[in-house]
C-alpha cells in the first residue's frame, strides 16, 4: 500500500500547486485501452509545425491528447501533462513491462549558443552535479524527503555540431529504492528553443534504450524556419545558457518544489526527468506496470500496491 499512499500525497502536492484533478472515466481492459489509442506512423509534422519525425516501421507516435491518456490513465500520472507528443516502440505494448517511450517537448527560451561545446570537461561537470546535489539533499532530507544521488552518466554526454544534437543518460540512486533509474536525453537545438525528447525507462532497459534513441536522434528534425541554420541574430532572443548548461540543468537540485517531489519518484520502476525549463509543465510515471492478465485488468492509479 505505501506507493498508493504516495500517489495521494503527490495528489494532494500537485493540487496544492494548481494542478486540477480530470473526471474519472469509466475503467477499461488493457486491451479496449489501446485500442483506442490513434498510433501514427510514418512522416509525424509535430504541433505548432516546427519540427518532423520521419518515424521509421519500428516507431509510432501519438499526439498531445493520446499522450496525455497514457501518461495519466495508462502509467498512472496525475493529469496535467503539456507535451508535443510521445513516440514509441511498435513492437511492444506500453502498458507491458518492457515497454517504454519517449516524451517530447518544446523549450522556447531562445537560440541556445553551441560555443562551449568543445570545451567542456563532462568528468568535471558530473563532480559538479553531485556536489551540488549534496548540498541541495541537506535540504531535502530537512523537508522529509529521501537524498538523491547521481551515480554517473550512464551514456555520457555527446554533441554532434553538425546536427546540432545533444544526447546523455544518467544512473540515479535516490536512498531507500530498490532500483536505480534511468535519465536519457535528447537535445535537439533550434532557431528560438530546444526540444526536448526523454525516454521513459527503467535502467534495466538501458542497452536497448541507449540503441533506440540513436535512431530517435536521426529522424528528429526541425522543419526550415525553426532550424538552428535559421537563426538570425538581429531578431532573435539569445538564450542565457550553453550546452553545458542543458547537461546539468536536469539535475533536482535546481528544481525547487518539483525537485523535492522527483526524489520520492526516482525510486519507482518508469519516471520521467525533464530539463529544468519543461518540468514544471510534465509529470511522472511512477507505478510499476505488470503484464496484463487474462481478462486484463483495468488500469487504476493503485495498480501492483503490494511491489
Amino acid at each position: 500500500m505505501h506507493r498508493f499512499l504516495l500517489a495521494v500525497m503527490l495528489f494532494f502536492s500537485l493540487n496544492a500547486a494548481g494542478v486540477q484533478a480530470a473526471p474519472q472515466e469509466p475503467q477499461q481492459s488493457a486491451e479496449q485501452f489501446l485500442a483506442s489509442l490513434n498510433f501514427q506512423k510514418g512522416r509525424i509534422t509535430l504541433p505548432g509545425n516546427i519540427a518532423t519525425l520521419d518515424l521509421p516501421p519500428a516507431f509510432r507516435y501519438l499526439a498531445p491528447a493520446d499522450t496525455a491518456r497514457l501518461l495519466e490513465q495508462g502509467w498512472g500520472n496525475p493529469p496535467g501533462s503539456t507535451t508535443l507528443g510521445m513516440i514509441v516502440p511498435a513492437e511492444v505494448s506500453p502498458l507491458s513491462e518492457e515497454g517504454w517511450g519517449v516524451v517530447v517537448t518544446y523549450d522556447k527560451d531562445g537560440h541556445v549558443k553551441d560555443d562551449d561545446a568543445d570545451s567542456i570537461d563532462y568528468a568535471d561537470l558530473l563532480k559538479e552535479i553531485q556536489e551540488g546535489m549534496v548540498e541541495d539533499n541537506k535540504e531535502r532530507k530537512e523537508q522529509g524527503y529521501p537524498a538523491m544521488t547521481l551515480v554517473g552518466w550512464a551514456e555520457k554526454p555527446h554533441y554532434d555540431k553538425a546536427q546540432h544534437k545533444l544526447y546523455w543518460a544518467k544512473e540515479l540512486r535516490t536512498e531507500g529504492a530498490g532500483a536505480n533509474g534511468l535519465n536519457y536525453n535528447i537535445r535537439v537545438l533550434g532557431r528560438e528553443g530546444v526540444l526536448v525528447l526523454n525516454a521513459v525507462a527503467s535502467l534495466e532497459q538501458l542497452a536497448k534504450v541507449r540503441t533506440e534513441m540513436q535512431q530517435v536522434t536521426a529522424f528528429t528534425n526541425f522543419n526550415q524556419g525553426h532550424r538552428y541554420a535559421d537563426f538570425n541574430a538581429q531578431t532573435d532572443k539569445v538564450a542565457e545558457y550553453g550546452i553545458a548548461a542543458l547537461v546539468a540543468g536536469g539535475v533536482a537540485a535546481k528544481l525547487g518544489f518539483f525537485g523535492k517531489l522527483l526524489a520520492l519518484l526516482i525510486a519507482f520502476k518508469k519516471l520521467i526527468i525533464l530539463g529544468f525549463a519543461a518540468l514544471a509543465s510534465l509529470l511522472w510515471k511512477f507505478f510499476r506496470r505488470e503484464k496484463p492478465a487474462a481478462p486484463a485488468p483495468a488500469v487504476s492509479l493503485d495498480k501492483d500496491p503490494q511491489a
